[in-house]
């Protein structure tokens, strides 16, 4: 990812209302929600909604995909991924005392079984 695209996902999700409609779409897995049931789980207007889910299709952080009249947003798992990897890259020059918690933290959010 080059900087520009780093910089345009952090510029989206810096917005209260886009973040939760992102950790919402995160949450709901790669199915994703339709906007209704989107609007209805963080308690946005539909104009609010759209304006937003445009911001964040934009920078590439969501998908859209019309099923009949419903449009369904996911969130880019891809995109996310690399926006991650691009913050983490060269993560305090291998530092373990500092990337040690932060592999934890991506290790536990990881969408695998415990083990």
């Amino acid at each position: 990812m080059e900087m520009k695209s780093a910089i345009e996902a952090l510029g989206a999700l810096a917005h209260d209302g886009r973040l939760n409609i992102f950790r919402a779409l995160v949450r709901a897995g790669p199915q994703g929600l339709a906007a209704g049931r989107l609007g209805e789980a963080v308690g946005m207007a539909a104009s609010t909604l759209s304006n937003n889910l445009n911001i964040l299709t934009r920078a590439g952080l969501t998908t859209a995909v019309r099923d009949g009249r419903s449009i369904i947003y996911a969130a880019d798992y891809g995109r996310m991924g690399a926006l991650l990897a691009y913050l983490m890259e060269d993560c305090c020059q291998g530092s373990p005392a500092v990337c040690a918690p932060l592999s934890e933290v991506v290790n536990r959010a990881a969408c695998t079984p415990a083990s």
